[in-house]
């Protein structure tokens, strides 16, 4: 997880996508400049609406927008990447995590990631403290 550069609590990496690239490509993108991270992609955890202040104009007053979330098997951590001097990275346990995070709808693409990693055999225990037991 990485800090806010607009205020207190941890988040994933995120951001748009390029209109030449995928939404799998932005999210590995984003993961490097934001949390200097690189390695694959191995699961979905789902779409995810939220609010965009940055995004916020005439065509969309509320700023909404939908976050792609993925899980990413992380294979390197880069010594320097493009927002080192604004973020830093953060390694929690799942429990950490869910008690840290900023935003509801990461918290819930967390829980529900992992409670399907679970119920799909593959991991085979869930935290036992701070996580829903419900599978997705």
């Amino acid at each position: 997880m990485i800090n806010s550069t607009s205020g207190p609590g941890l988040l994933f990496p995120k951001g748009g996508w390029e209109n030449d690239e995928t939404a799998e490509e932005a999210a590995e993108r984003e993961a490097m400049e934001e949390a200097g991270v690189r390695g694959d992609l191995v699961h979905y955890l789902g779409c995810y609406p939220f609010k965009s202040k940055t995004l916020q104009d005439e065509y969309s007053p509320e700023g909404l927008c939908r976050a792609a979330m993925y899980a990413l098997l992380v294979k390197e951590e880069l010594d320097c990447w493009p927002e080192k001097s604004q973020r830093e990275r953060s390694w929690l346990t799942i429990p950490e995590a869910i008690g840290c995070c900023r935003h509801v709808w990461m918290r819930e693409a967390l829980e529900k990631g992992f409670s399907k990693w679970y119920a799909d055999g593959m991991i085979s225990t869930l935290p036992k403290k701070g996580f829903s037991d419900e599978s997705a």
